[in-house]
């Protein structure tokens, strides 16, 4: 054990919470961070401990963080971690694992492809869903399209899972449908007053889950929760599948915890958090910002805060006149 104590919230609950920092898996804290390689650490856990993975695997890209190896050598390695995830996931647990492309001498290679052949042929896990991150703002691309989503696997362990479907309904389209058909239910209201199904696709920001597409922002340099890591993704994106995936006081494990972003949503919905990552500076600003959250002073995009919808009047979203008047 490298250090623990105990905060309190500055807040109406005043709640209290335990912290540890370690190189090994320690329980009974609050919030649990793992400085270790994630596959050692994870040899640590105990077995069906953990109610839902959430990650963002490195992708083997060369960023600062990483070190670019051939992609069999990574698959390798992940191989492991999955097949480590596997085991301490509780039989009612979910995995969901964000991730991109792995680009190599201009041709990408679609990284859900090759983790569902070892999430579900190597490991025998079974997939709920594949939900489209859809990123509007990123690097342009000059010799294919730019890419704008990466995508989020859901997978469970068995068929006895856990889905919250009433925490994450969406307003009705149209609240005043009826049903038509005679009979008893003739001229009632036909759907549910909590809310629809968002169904399998969905566009969360524009309440419109009827697409299997997620439109929530990326982390970029205007971003409120930005620091200094170089992939970072928004709480609100981890926030609903721990609202889907879990119960209160349930344990949510995030293998390349980075800057503790899925800490700090299950820690924010009174879930336990385990954040591993070997990059002592990440695990510093893991604790600023759980600092900042205990103090009221954490800066994050809330939950279902609508996509900003540029007016026409902002300097930046006018066409420039010399793109005009060289195009006339």
């Amino acid at each position: 054990m490298l250090d623990q104590s105990e905060l309190t919230f500055r807040d109406i609950s005043a709640r209290k919470m335990t912290y540890a920092i370690s190189d090994s898996y320690s329980p009974g804290f609050d919030l649990l961070m793992g400085v270790n390689d994630s596959l050692e650490f994870l040899k640590t856990v105990p077995s069906g401990s953990v109610k839902l993975i959430v990650s963002s695997p490195p992708y083997n890209i060369g960023k600062v963080y990483e070190e670019r190896v051939k992609l069999d050598q990574y698959l390798d390695y992940q191989e492991k971690i999955a097949r480590e995830c596997t085991r301490i996931l509780s039989d009612d647990g979910s995995i969901a694992w964000e991730v991109g492309n792995y680009v190599y001498n201009k041709e990408i290679f679609p990284l859900d492809f090759f983790f569902y052949r070892i999430f579900k042929e190597s490991n025998g896990l079974k997939m709920r869903n594949r939900i489209i991150w859809r990123i509007e703002h990123g690097l342009h691309a000059s010799l294919r399209f730019s890419g704008r989503y990466e995508t989020i696997s859901w997978y469970t362990k068995t068929d006895e899972y856990t889905f919250n479907l009433d925490p994450v309904r969406i307003p009705q389209k149209y609240p005043g449908k009826t049903h038509y058909k005679p009979g008893e239910k003739y001229g009632k209201p036909s759907g549910n007053p909590l809310g629809k199904n968002p169904g399998d696709v969905w566009d969360i920001l524009l309440e419109d889950w009827e697409e299997e597409i997620w439109n929530i922002p990326n982390v970029k340099a205007n971003h409120p929760e930005k620091t200094e890591h170089p992939a970072q993704y928004p709480i609100e994106l981890v926030q609903r599948l721990i609202l889907a995936l879990t119960n209160e006081d349930d344990t949510v494990l995030d293998p390349f915890g980075g800057v503790g972003t899925s800490a700090l949503a299950a820690l924010l919905l009174n879930r336990k958090a385990v954040s591993v990552e070997k990059e002592r500076k990440y695990i510093d600003v893991t604790m600023e910002r759980v600092m900042a959250m205990a103090n009221g002073t954490l800066r994050i995009r809330k939950l279902g805060t609508k996509v900003y919808v540029p007016t026409g009047k902002e300097k930046v979203s006018k066409v420039p006149e010399s793109w005009l008047n060289n195009y006339k």
